[in-house]
């Protein structure tokens, strides 16, 4: 094995790089098993230290004008846009997602979030509102900042920026669960966003309920899909493979569960394996790629057995792909490649389109009306995404109106911009990610009434 080409990675806290003082992880690049960097891991004390200096800067910080916040965010924004290659082709190395991806939605998204909310916070977002009750009386509220916040990122999408802020302010430590549950556990932890599966998010959710901690999840699901009689084909299959394919399935949105109309069947079938040669593993720097391998060893076998149960247990119709690897992947052969995979003729009581599987695998169901497509797409325990194709829009608002979903799409799939406040409903999560109700998500709400008459009401008083 050759030694990792990136230095090895520590901590970042109070203002500079720290040494780590847990174990070491070794990371790979995902398209040749080949070692990327060796990950030192915090231990508790490290924790401590990363929270401490937080606790230190926020005095000082939370009492910042919003406007001279807004000129840091700003200026990571300026820098995420002129090292976008660079750091794209980072994010490529570590995750397997094509450079085409990378460079154009990754470092994109991350500076237009962040650019957002600067706008947002210095045109007055954490202002709070003022009520007049009566000529002598009004309440007033502040939107004050919580206190020191823990993030638990996804490897998905992990854009994160160090801009000038003062030391404390960012902080990022590295860890395994067992440092994820000793972080959010800690007293001095105020809120806690967690990005990931369900079975984890609910073990977070539990450990910070302890503390009465604010939280945000955004977990897993089992999005549907629903194409309806009259929708175009062409467009609902484009639809189909964006919500399933774009970055090899590994996005918590994806439309899985593809409900199809029965006699619609036959043709978005025929029309979806005629689009499935637009689907091009390959060199991850190459810009006509535009599907990579999935993230790890462990990934690829999980998917790699949910593929074996499709065919082998669950008794679904094969119609592409499979446990094989994809041809076009000369010399890459030890990455964790896994061909785009498409099953027919799917149940709702088999596992594969009950379970997250996060892989490149679509699942097509047929449905025979509306109202049973809408009562299975609902059935199941996760409700974060779901979307309607159709050529009637009236149609489309009555269908996402029924749908048991917190982020909808009505003929396109998968954006999800910075002005959008999204979050999952059911054990999808709790709470909302971006828009004007994400920023609510990270302040605390301070009520106060003022009384102008001169008198105190009052019972006890002389009769």
């Amino acid at each position: 094995m050759t030694d990792p080409f990136y230095p090895p990675r520590h901590l970042y806290y109070d203002g500079k790089i720290q040494t780590a003082s847990g174990p070491v992880f070794r990371s790979f690049d995902p398209s040749t098993a080949q070692p990327l960097a060796d990950i030192h891991q915090a231990s508790h004390s490290d924790v401590d230290s990363a929270i401490e200096s937080a606790q230190r800067a926020f005095a000082s910080w939370s009492k910042t004008p919003p406007v001279q916040r807004a000129r840091i965010l700003l200026k990571a924004v300026q820098i995420l846009r002129d090292r976008n290659d660079e750091i794209a082709r980072t994010e490529t190395q570590d995750t397997g997602k094509p450079f085409s991806e990378t460079s154009t939605v990754d470092v994109v998204t991350g500076a237009d979030v962040l650019e957002f909310f600067a706008n947002l916070v210095a045109g007055g977002g954490l202002n709070g509102e003022t009520v007049q009750l009566r000529e002598d009386a009004w309440v007033y509220t502040q939107k004050e900042a919580l206190g020191v916040c823990a993030g638990i990122g996804a490897w998905n999408y992990p854009i994160q920026i160090e801009a000038g802020v003062p030391p404390g302010v960012f902080n990022i430590i590295n860890g395994s669960g067992q440092i994820g549950a000793y972080l959010t556990s800690h007293p001095a932890i105020a809120k806690v966003s967690f990005t990931g599966q369900v079975s984890t998010g609910a073990k977070v959710a539990s450990s910070a309920a302890g503390g009465m901690k604010y939280v945000t999840m955004e977990l897993g699901g089992k999005s549907p899909l629903v194409i309806l009689p009259d929708a175009e084909v062409e467009k609902a299959v484009d639809g189909a493979m964006m919500a399933n394919f774009f970055s090899t399935g590994q996005v918590c949105t994806n439309g899985t569960r593809v409900f199809v109309p029965s006699q619609m069947k036959a043709e978005f079938e025929k029309t979806l394996l005629a689009k499935m040669e637009f689907v091009r593993p390959g060199d991850l720097m190459d810009p006509n790629t535009n599907f990579g391998p999935l993230v790890s060893a462990m990934h690829y076998e999980k998917v790699l057995g949910y593929i074996k149960q499709g065919m082998e247990v669950d008794g679904a119709k094969l119609l592409y792909g499979g446990p094989e690897k994809p041809k076009s992947i000369a010399g890459m052969e030890d990455g964790y490649w896994i061909k785009p995979t498409i099953f027919t003729d799917c149940k709702d009581t088999m596992k594969i389109t009950r379970e997250e599987i996060f892989g490149p695998v679509l699942t097509i169901l047929p449905y025979d009306s509306v109202d049973e497509a809408v009562a299975r797409a609902n059935a199941t325990p996760l409700g974060l995404a779901a979307g309607v194709f159709t050529r009637d829009l009236n149609m489309a608002h009555q269908v996402v109106a029924k749908l048991e979903a917190g982020i909808t799409w009505v003929n396109t799939w998968g954006e999800s911009p910075a002005e959008m406040s999204v979050g999952g409903w059911k054990q999808s999560g709790v709470g909302v990610e971006n828009g004007k109700r994400g920023l609510e998500a990270w302040v605390r709400n301070k009520s106060t009434l003022v009384d102008m008459s001169g008198t105190v009401p009052t019972v006890f008083a002389k009769l």
